[in-house]
């Protein structure tokens, strides 16, 4: 069953973080992970939501979602957005 990696990212530091995307697109992909969004527009609908770049990725399954984030692969590339944004992610199982 799909999963979805939704994540709300606020970039303190542009340069770098452009270097964080470089190198986490091929470790999504190494997980059979795919962009579904990318920091496009967004407009709020409902409610007081604030949201600043937002990102949203598909996986095959919650278990590979992990097993990327968690991933030796990724974790390095990881530490580069703690240190470029602040993030808030989370993993949501599809229909």
């Amino acid at each position: 069953m799909s999963a979805y990696v939704l994540v709300d990212i606020c970039v303190n530091d542009a340069a770098r973080y452009e270097r964080y995307k470089e190198l986490a697109s091929p470790t999504i992909a190494a997980f059979d992970g795919r962009y579904l969004a990318r920091g496009g527009a967004t407009k709020v609908l409902e409610g007081d939501l604030k949201p600043n770049r937002t990102v949203v990725l598909e996986f095959p399954s919650v278990a590979r979602a992990i097993e990327w984030w968690n991933s030796e692969l990724y974790r390095p590339i990881r530490q580069i957005r703690y240190e470029t944004a602040e993030s808030k992610m989370l993993v949501v199982e599809g229909l």
